[in-house]
């Protein structure tokens, strides 16, 4: 029933507003592989108050929405731990500085657990490498007959001990805490295979008696144990290696932060450390230092080295007025800023903060492997003791136990499903990080991965394709003036303005080299222009309206050339000197440099790019023109942004939207991807999935080149996944074996297991190497 028209009935309180939900991220200790990550999940999901919880197995974190009138940080840690894992909290409390504040205890955690690993695998290879040649004595009928077969089982069982009980304890310990939580992961596959050989190789040691009476040789297998945990922890040394290097963007990032910053604190110059800084103070910055937090320049200029936040190489200009962002780099002049945002609230923070919570989330390709990876463990179990089974009924008596156990070793180690837990998670990592270095913020995998999937751009005109201020694009003197002395004269007047298309004659006068002459009483006439006195002679600059109301008209030449000019849908500007007409000045919001090749760009790439803007047909066909755009939309109200996306949307096409004003915000929330400026607003930014810290098209480039890369990767990955445990779980249950004869040893076995994770990781790491064209 609907009763959006019922009223409350008298005296009910109203309905209390929805409660915001907070995220929290956890360092979650113990994961493996991918059944390990969807357990954690699945926990947290399950727990009263959680809305919404991602557990990325590459970064070995949970990003979780939950409530805080229902359940806190200890009680997510409590649900995590119920599963049997466990959650690392830091030894401080975060600093209000960087999302990632803790960074360096996190980092020294990860290299203590490195170097233990890097011990356990030294030990393991060092005594797998005795135990090897031991357990091959046959080959060597000589040395066979001076060590009792007896004696040498118990030496490689005293040998095998230190590998079981150091360098493989970490997999028993996990496998008997998912027995007792009901679960199954990589671990227990490793723990179930080591163990039979093992436990078989004990038996055969200590009570050999026990076979012969079955006519079996008591053979032992210390080798295989020991080899296979001395692989899997090689893959594991590799892998740690290969994921420091998937969170290098992060690690990046951070160290760009400056560490002190010269303050003015009561009228001295104080070097501070960054964590002090206030808001409002005035931070003094010299050539060659970086820049201590976000700022607007109070006295001063200089060209600043933004390439970390845009990855434009090219130094910014800027003067008094101009917003400095922490940690760009001061390349020639010095000057002074108050600070506007400090701690978490600036722009390196947001950056920091958005690229992490990229590396973290998950993008819809990964599905398919996560539901794969939920059933995967006790379908290997199963596979695997069917192939014991198989084995023990079908072989000859003699090698029925041998070969049953060998096949159910090696099922059980190639099944693990590491790869697979890797797969997406390790390219969303590096594809996101390679896109923060080149000005490109991916909110989320899911907006990589509809970034891959466009067929259509539409661009907004205005801000976007343009440079959404007004620029001088034509100055025609009167016949007879001097061009450069008459522009510097023009300039003198309009410095005393404010409005934008004095702002721009003002530009185009610097831009041209003019000199600086100096204006004496300005008068500002409202709607018309501007009026002063240049050089003792009398300056009048503004609209038609001006001249007529001083007397003073055009020539026949300066008149025929407005109109063209107003015909090309241009603003005009008219100049007087001394009550003669002196020059006219064409004004219009001019195309950005890179706009066109871009665009080129684009449609190289297969893509269709649509224009649409809320000017008349004349002026969109000429900008379109301009930058070899065949489709556009003109006249289009801010109001009906949306619906053009919808319309394209209606064609069937897959449309990413790039806009940068307030009034883009509903297009690119409708448009399947939507990609903003990042000198627009915050509005369009947050309804965005992708934000372009560039302003101008090569940033959309850029993006969609980045994420054709990165989904190209996650497929090759999870094609490799797939068919490495497709191929790999018949070959060593011993399916070839009627045919070719062909047994899959345990420890091959254990060497292809750990190459999968690493090719998985190192085919990851290539997207390292992009570079935009």
């Amino acid at each position: 029933m609907n009763t959006a028209h019922h009223p409350l009935p008298a005296g009910s309180p109203p309905a209390a507003p929805a409660e915001a939900p907070q995220t929290a991220t956890l360092d979650i200790e113990g994961m493996t592989c991918a059944s390990c990550s969807n357990f954690v999940e699945r926990a947290l999901r399950r727990t009263p108050g959680v809305q919404q919880a991602t557990v990325n197995l590459a970064s070995e974190k949970a990003t979780v929405e939950y409530l805080p009138s229902q359940i806190d940080r200890a009680g997510l840690k409590a649900a995590v731990e119920k599963a049997g894992y466990g959650v690392h909290e830091p030894v401080t409390p975060p600093a209000p500085g960087l999302a990632s504040a803790n960074a360096d205890e996190l980092a020294q955690r990860k290299a203590q657990a490195y170097a233990h690993l890097v011990r356990r695998f030294q030990v393991a290879v060092g005594l797998a490498a005795l135990i090897m040649p031991l357990s091959m004595l046959m080959l060597w009928p000589r040395l066979m007959h001076l060590i009792p077969t007896p004696v040498l089982n118990y030496v490689l069982l005293m040998l095998t001990l230190p590998v079981l009980l150091y360098s493989g304890r970490e997999f028993y310990v996990s496998a008997w805490n998912g027995l007792r939580h009901r679960t199954a992961s990589m671990d227990t596959l490793i723990a179930v295979g080591t163990g039979a050989a093992f436990l078989y190789s004990l038996v055969a040691t200590v009570a050999p008696h026990f076979f012969m009476q079955r006519g079996l040789m008591p053979e032992v297998y210390y080798d295989t144990t020991a080899t296979i945990i001395a692989l899997i922890l090689l893959g594991k040394v590799l892998e740690s290696r290969a994921k420091q290097k998937t969170s290098a963007a992060i690690k990046a990032l951070m160290s760009l932060q400056a560490k002190t910053a010269r303050v003015l604190r009561g009228g001295q110059e104080v070097d501070v450390p960054i964590e002090q800084v206030r808001l409002g103070d005035e931070v003094l910055v010299r050539p060659g230092e970086k820049v201590a937090t976000d700022g607007v320049i109070l006295s001063g200029h200089s060209a600043l080295d933004e390439s970390m936040l845009t990855g434009e190489s090219l130094p910014v200009e800027k003067r008094a007025g101009d917003a400095v962002f922490g940690a760009t780099l001061n390349k020639t002049g010095a000057f002074r800023f108050r600070v506007t945002k400090v701690g978490a609230e600036t722009m390196l923070a947001h950056i920091v903060r958005l690229v992490e919570e990229a590396q973290g989330s998950r993008a819809p390709i990964q599905r398919l492997a996560d539901k794969v990876s939920a059933v995967f463990v006790p379908v290997v179990v199963i596979i695997a003791i069917l192939t014991f089974v198989a084995w023990f009924d079908l072989a000859t008596p003699a090698q029925r136990l041998p070969l049953a156990l060998t096949n159910f070793v090696a099922v059980l180690i190639i099944a693990c499903p590491c790869a697979l837990g890797l797969a997406t998670p390790t390219a969303i990592m590096v594809g996101t990080g390679k896109g923060a270095e080149h000005g490109v913020l991916i909110r989320n995998g899911e907006a990589l991965e509809k970034a891959y999937q466009v067929d259509t751009v539409l661009l907004d005109k205005t801000g976007t394709i343009t440079r959404g201020e007004p620029g001088v694009t034509d100055f025609v003197p009167a016949a007879g003036s001097d061009a450069a002395e008459l522009l510097a004269t023009l300039a003198a007047v309009e410095r005393h303005s404010e409005h934008p298309l004095a702002e721009a004659v003002v530009r185009y006068a610097e831009g041209k080299g003019a000199g600086r002459l100096e204006a004496e009483g300005f008068q500002a006439h409202e709607g018309r222009g501007a009026a002063a006195r240049v050089a003792g002679r009398q300056v009048l600059i503004g609209n038609r309206r001006l001249l007529a109301e001083h007397g003073v008209a055009l020539t026949p030449a300066l008149e025929a050339q407005a109109q063209q000019l107003l015909g090309e849908a241009k603003t005009v500007l008219y100049a007087a000197i001394d009550g003669r007409p002196a020059a006219l000045l064409a004004l219009a919001d001019t195309v950005r440099d890179t706009s066109a090749a871009a665009i080129r760009r684009l449609q190289q790439q297969g893509l269709e790019v649509v224009m649409m803007t809320g000017d008349n047909p004349q002026t969109a066909a000429r900008v379109a023109e301009q930058v070899g755009i065949t489709r556009y939309f003109a006249e289009v109200l801010p109001q009906d942004k949306a619906g053009t996306v919808k319309a394209l949307q209606a064609e069937g096409r897959t449309v990413a939207m790039v806009g940068d004003g307030i009034n883009d915000a509903p297009a690119l929330a409708q448009a399947n991807i939507g990609l903003a400026i990042g000198s627009g607003t915050d509005v369009a930014m947050e309804a965005a999935g992708i934000t372009l810290m560039r302003s101008d098209l090569q940033g959309v480039v850029t993006a969609i080149e980045l994420s054709r890369q990165t989904m190209r990767t996650i497929r090759q990955n999870l094609f490799f996944a797939f068919i490495y445990n497709t191929l790999g779980i018949p070959v060593a249950a011993g399916l070839l074996y009627p045919v070719t004869g062909w047994l899959l040893s345990p420890m091959l076995a254990a060497a292809a297991m750990a190459l999968s994770s690493v090719s998985v990781l190192t085919n990851s790491l290539r997207l390292r190497a992009y570079r935009p064209r």
